[in-house]
């Protein structure tokens, strides 16, 4: 497929672009922009991916693309993609490439009783780069045992915190409770050896503990349920299933590959009768071995990636404590999962379905009357976070107060790049960056120096603006912004 997708693109309704269904597409494809946005990010390789997932087998309803798209691995970063569980004989398609490689990746947001004042951030964050592990090696993290593991792999934050790592009041406002089901795990040994000493520990790249200070209300309500308000501190933790989840997604990426074969400008898997535009898409049906291996293999390391964000909680609890003598009544605010495929229930045109969604760079914005939901958020929604960049802010929205938007209770995930990694190294200099960022009073603590020049601010989206795509398209409401104090990377 060509950028031939121009073509076919028209303006929706506010906040989105329709492109109509095309050589090969089964649906249309719907991106969270309005013209202005468009213009402004040119790049034609993520619609184009957008469109190429359109011709997902067992796709309904539209292929979507929240307001923070870009490229990614077969599906475009911001994909959302629903596939019918009872399609066929086997059920549609489960692809690998539309959950992504660190599986889980996911954001906790936490908030205390402390007020700017009663910090030293620029003490704090010291501190913090001491005693939170960051970086691409396990070093720091917590050292499991084989009985360990299978309880995190099984249980997810439940299993930490029976290890200490974390506190069971914190499980009401965990996605999904912080488990999702697997029981025969499909987790290779090389997977679990290198999550034995990865618990407890950010990563690099894009991952982060940032502290931060709420700076702007703009919906009391719903603020109020969530436990925010102005001048307040609150924590930010991005992080996912470290190298445990990427040997997943490598292995069964690998093992369902391997069953196509190309054809013209497609790809085909003669077995399932599966055609696709790109191999990266590479897919299974859901009851067909490969598939179900993946959907458990995918679950257990998504447990993992909740237990990895309980333990560096604690961590934040215990630096707290010995900073200011208490944990500053440190209470998780809520905790999303950004790249996940789940069995969910929607109504797609008029009618009931059991649904695959898989979610790539967008997380889930229920209704407040979602019997997932605790109690606190029944009137006012789920809570949506959108971390920034360090040298701006970070957004927390709502979902609908009742029932699930139509991109299938989906919304954006952050402020998305603008440009590439290699890009952003070769135009910022991060020992300027880090001088830069002092100034506005934001202390960042990096492992390795070019990290700074790839996670600058010009390297992302203005998320101002991605918040307002997202709430101009009916999705998501904002609810409060968060300006960064302290930022903690590998």
């Amino acid at each position: 497929m060509s950028a031939s997708w121009r073509e076919h693109l028209s303006a929706d309704s506010e906040g989105r672009m329709r492109i109509s269904k095309h050589d090969g597409m089964l649906t249309d494809a719907l991106l969270i922009a309005d013209a202005e946005h468009m213009a402004g990010h040119t790049d034609d390789r993520s619609p184009e991916q957008l469109c190429n997932t359109a011709g997902m087998p067992g796709i309904v309803g539209d292929a979507w693309a929240m307001a923070d798209w870009h490229f990614g691995y077969g599906f475009p970063i911001g994909g959302v993609v629903a596939t019918d569980v009872e399609a066929g004989e086997m059920g549609g398609a489960i692809s690998p490439g539309g959950v992504g490689f660190d599986i889980n990746c996911g954001v906790r947001l936490c908030s205390m009783d402390v007020e700017k004042r009663d910090i030293d951030s620029k003490l704090l964050a010291e501190m913090l780069a001491t005693e939170i592990p960051a970086g691409a090696s396990s070093k720091g993290g917590v050292v499991l045992e084989a009985t360990s593991m299978d309880s995190i792999l099984c249980s997810g934050a439940a299993g930490a915190i029976e290890m200490g790592w974390g506190e069971s009041r914190d499980l009401e406002v965990i996605e999904s409770n912080g488990s999702l089901e697997s029981e025969e795990r499909g987790v290779g040994e090389r997977a679990v050896k290198r999550g034995m000493k990865a618990l407890g520990t950010l990563g690099s790249g894009n991952h982060f503990l940032e502290l931060q200070v709420v700076d702007r209300v703009v919906d009391n309500r719903a603020a109020a349920a969530f436990g925010l308000r102005e001048g307040q501190i609150t924590a930010m933790i991005h992080t996912g299933s470290r190298g445990l989840g990427h040997q997943v997604c490598s292995e069964h990426v690998a093992a369902i590959e391997s069953k196509y074969h190309r054809s013209g400008d497609d790809w085909v898997c003669p077995d399932w009768g599966y055609r696709l535009r790109d191999r990266q898409l590479a897919a299974a049906p859901i009851f067909s071995r490969e598939g179900e291996a993946y959907l458990d293999a995918m679950r257990a390391a998504g447990n993992y990636a909740f237990a990895n964000r309980s333990a560096l909680t604690q961590r934040l609890r215990n630096v707290l404590r010995e900073h200011l003598g208490t944990d500053g009544e440190l209470d998780v605010v809520y905790d999303v999962s950004h790249n996940i495929a789940k069995v969910e229930d929607h109504v797609v045109h008029g009618k009931t379905c059991k649904c695959c969604v898989h979610r790539k760079g967008a997380t889930r914005a229920l209704g407040g009357d979602h019997t997932e939901l605790a109690s606190r958020f029944s009137s006012v929604g789920q809570p949506v976070l959108v971390p920034g960049d360090m040298g701006t802010a970070s957004w927390v929205l709502a979902g609908p107060t009742k029932g699930g938007n139509d991109a299938f209770s989906s919304s954006c995930h952050g402020a998305g790049r603008q440009l590439s990694r290699t890009a952003a190294r070769k135009s910022v200099n991060a020992r300027a960056l880090m001088d830069r960022l002092e100034q506005q009073g934001v202390h960042v603590r990096a492992k390795t120096p070019n990290v700074l020049s790839e996670e600058a601010p010009e390297a992302y989206k203005d998320v101002d603006d991605v918040v307002r795509l997202t709430e101009k398209a009916r999705l998501a409401r904002p609810v409060a912004r968060l300006r960064p104090l302290a930022v903690i990377k590998g």
